[in-house]
């Protein structure tokens, strides 16, 4: 997805559905570590496009794409990105 195909732009909060779908939790509280710039925040703070489809999970600091979530019918799927690491 385009960020000018995005149904909308908010924060990582907006993907807790879908990312329940994947881990069975919620893990937006989870703080995530940038491989592009480093940068340390919970998952709740990132940048989020999302349209019914997917939820490409973006760096607040940077922009790199940390993660993305696909749904396709009754499958979920994680794509890795720039996602260096998760922390509690």
């Amino acid at each position: 997805m385009r960020a000018e195909n995005a149904r909308s732009i908010v924060d990582g909060n907006a993907a807790a559905g879908m990312l329940w779908d994947v881990f069975g939790a919620d893990v937006t509280a989870l703080v995530g570590v940038c491989g592009g710039c480093g940068d340390t925040s919970a998952l709740a703070e990132a940048v989020v496009e999302l349209d019914e489809a997917a939820a490409i999970v973006r760096c607040r600091a940077c922009t790199h794409t940390l993660f993305t979530v696909l749904r396709d019918g009754d499958r979920v799927r994680l794509v890795l990105g720039m996602l260096h690491e998760i922390v509690r």
